[in-house]
């Protein structure tokens, strides 16, 4: 693999041709209009609407086909008896061939229908077994009748419960990510959203994490689910979170450098060792790769004062009786910053001693002066040790 449907074209002509050829399908000429008609003259008569078969040959025996039309290419499906299978997670399932007309596989343009492509692909490649939803539950008694009619052996199939939204309805984008490209753009670890998709339908005992080697040697069909789950995101992001704290500081690294260029986001001073010490900081606080680029946006992005979180988080942190304590310490930045004087050594174990100056100099307490610099600094009123976080921000960036 990969496999492409569409560059196996040729293949997928030359089965139709051969069923063509021994009577295991025929050309049907009506109409769209032709088959509404047939349709709500079922429905009239409180008959299921499917197609009544009337161009097969026996039943158009001598009959013209109408001018300026491309005929479709049907499957004839077995008139009486039952399609049935031992389904791997419903059990055994019984459909009455009485209940399926015959099977459009080609469009009026060549084209091969799905449910014609998959079940070639199936006998091509020798699949043994297929799991897939339980939407397609339906298409498996008329794949099983094509395969037959082909020669082929079925494979095992298992119908897997559909996923739903945290609200209980058919999972859809406005649950959020419905898509591994979703999923990667939101910041979860792909093996993290296998880990999470394995346990929503199948169990191992009571464990939620494991590796794709682990799903691999431990996986058992007789373990999956039979009842449809639900996508839980606060689930998610604790798997998730468990994955980055599990990551190399290399990978977090190149995932951060990767979204930043997404966002056209950088600063000459935040190269890979400014990464890193922000990586190893903040690690252990991140649900997903994108809290890593909030973190590093709150280095590389001046906070808007004017925003009315971070006015709040600033009025209510800031007490008067800190506002001189804040003025010296920034203050003493600047003069830093613009002076060259290297008296304050911009390491985190020296801006600690400035802290501790600080606050002994104007009698307050940590949380006065730290408090209010998180907010000031980087726009958020929680972060790591304030001075760690200090110490990634250069001088002459402090001092603007």
């Amino acid at each position: 693999g990969p496999f492409f449907q569409t560059k196996r074209m040729d293949r997928y002509r030359e089965v139709i041709a051969l069923m063509l050829d021994k009577g295991l399908a025929y050309r049907c000429w009506a109409s769209p209009e032709e088959l509404d008609e047939m349709r709500e003259s079922q429905r009239e008569q409180g008959l299921k609407p499917r197609y009544d078969g009337r161009w097969r040959p026996e039943q158009s025996p001598g009959k013209s086909p109408p001018p300026n039309v491309s005929p479709v290419i049907r499957f004839r499906n077995p008139d009486d008896g039952s399609v049935v299978w031992k389904d791997m997670v419903k059990g055994t399932i019984s459909i009455a061939n009485s209940e399926l007309d015959d099977l459009i596989i080609a469009r009026s343009d060549g084209t091969p229908t799905y449910n014609f492509c998959v079940v070639v692909d199936d006998l091509d490649m020798g699949i043994s077994h297929v799991i897939r939803g339980d939407d397609h539950v339906n298409n498996t008694p008329r794949q099983i009748n094509i395969l037959r009619a082909l020669g082929g052996q079925e494979p095992v199939y298992g119908h897997l419960p559909m996923i739903h939204g945290p609200d209980g309805q058919k999972l859809s984008k406005r649950h959020g990510a419905v898509s591994v490209t979703e999923f990667d753009r939101q910041g979860f670890i792909p093996e993290a959203v296998v880990n999470y998709l394995a346990r929503l339908g199948w169990s191992h005992g009571d464990d939620e994490l494991f590796s794709r080697e682990d799903f691999i040697a431990w996986f058992d069909g007789s373990s999956l689910s039979h009842s449809p789950s639900q996508l839980d995101y606060d689930k998610l992001r604790w798997v998730n979170q468990h994955y980055i704290k599990q990551a190399s500081e290399a990978y977090l690294l190149a995932e951060l450098q990767r979204r930043l260029a997404w966002r056209s986001l950088h600063a000459k001073w935040f190269g890979d060792d400014a990464a890193m010490v922000m990586i190893a900081l903040v690690r252990d606080r991140l649900n997903t790769l994108e809290d890593l680029v909030d973190w590093a946006c709150s280095l590389l992005l001046a906070p808007n004062l004017e925003d009315p979180v971070i006015a709040q988080g600033i009025g209510q942190a800031l007490k008067p009786e800190a506002v001189p304590a804040v003025e010296d310490f920034l203050g003493k930045l600047k003069t830093e910053a613009e002076t060259g004087d290297q008296s304050l050594a911009w390491t985190a174990d020296h801006i600690a001693q400035e802290i501790k100056r600080v606050i002994g100099l104007h009698a307050i307490k940590m949380p006065q002066l730290a408090i209010p610099l998180r907010w000031w600094c980087f726009g958020r009123g929680q972060t790591p040790a304030v001075d760690a976080m200090l110490s990634i921000l250069p001088p002459s960036v402090m001092a603007e």
